[in-house]
């Protein structure tokens, strides 16, 4: 089975993670499969978590980004309904359009890693998905073309659900490659950078926005300069849109397919039997 290193999604989350490698790891080797488990400092411990989630398993899970720009795209939906479409009633109807579809969309990811075998390709596919559909999304509006509109906005839920599923059903994999590479298993402590990194991209995604819209001359509860609508329609579709595309692209690399993740569930057995057995 291939170990090399793969490539990670470069995310804020990442680079937190490493900090505490960079600043109290001295043993930089990295650890073989067949090691056995030994007594280990925190230090230890942190620095294993390291090598694990960012150097080898680097798509683990929602990213400071995707908080950034799930949350970021929430906050602008508002704004977009009522100064782009001029009616804030619209927010609800949009919200009432994308239900069903995130709820198949969720249902539908079992049927795509089926075809895949590999759940970061099947985020990848999702990804891109969502992405194009958020693109088109700047082409439409609900005044003048509402069926496109809408049908883009259930597309791109449709598949951001999908998206959601496939990249929390990640995290599991990476715990299981964890405990192999490094004889340590921390499902807690990812767990935890995962809620951490989402409340990092919470406050990132909805601060960036605002900042923007008032450094653009944003004024609320009145008729916006086109400079504003401008930021606030591309916030709602094209940016997104087009770091959805980047992010399926960093996701088509993930290297954990369901062969090896059976292999390695495999060894971290024997490995334990052979435990029990000394």
């Amino acid at each position: 089975m291939t170990r090399g290193i793969s490539f990670n999604r470069g995310d804020i989350r990442v680079y937190f993670c490493r900090m505490p490698h960079l600043l109290f790891c001295k043993d930089k080797r990295g650890r073989g499969s067949a090691g056995k488990r030994k007594n280990v400092s925190e230090i230890t411990v942190i620095c294993c978590f390291e090598k694990q989630a960012v150097s080898d398993c680097g798509g683990r899970a929602v990213s400071v980004r995707g908080g950034a720009l799930l949350y970021g795209r929430n906050a602008d939906a508002l704004y977009y309904f009522t100064y782009v479409e001029g009616n804030q009633a619209l927010f609800s109807t949009y919200s009432l359009f994308i239900i069903i579809p995130s709820i198949i969309g969720a249902a539908c990811f079992p049927m795509v890693f089926r075809l895949t075998n590999n759940k970061g390709r099947s985020a990848s596919l999702f990804a891109l998905l969502t992405g194009i559909s958020m693109f088109c999304m700047y082409f439409f509006t609900v005044g003048k073309s509402p069926v496109p509109f809408y049908l883009f906005s259930c597309l791109a839920q449709f598949f951001f659900s999908g998206f959601n599923t496939a990249i929390y059903a990640i995290v599991p994999d990476c715990v299981e490659y964890g405990e192999w590479k490094t004889g340590l298993r921390n499902d807690g402590f990812q767990y935890a950078f995962i809620s951490l990194g989402n409340k990092i991209g919470m406050a990132i995604g909805t601060s960036v926005l605002a900042g923007v819209l008032g450094s653009f001359g944003y004024v609320a509860n009145q008729q916006q300069n086109p400079a504003v609508l401008a930021v606030i329609k591309h916030s709602f579709t094209t940016v997104p849109g087009v770091l959805w595309i980047i992010t399926a692209a960093v996701l088509f690399f993930y290297r954990l397919n369901k062969k090896a993740y059976n292999k390695i569930v495999r060894e971290i057995q024997e490995r334990k039997e052979n435990e029990k057995n000394e």
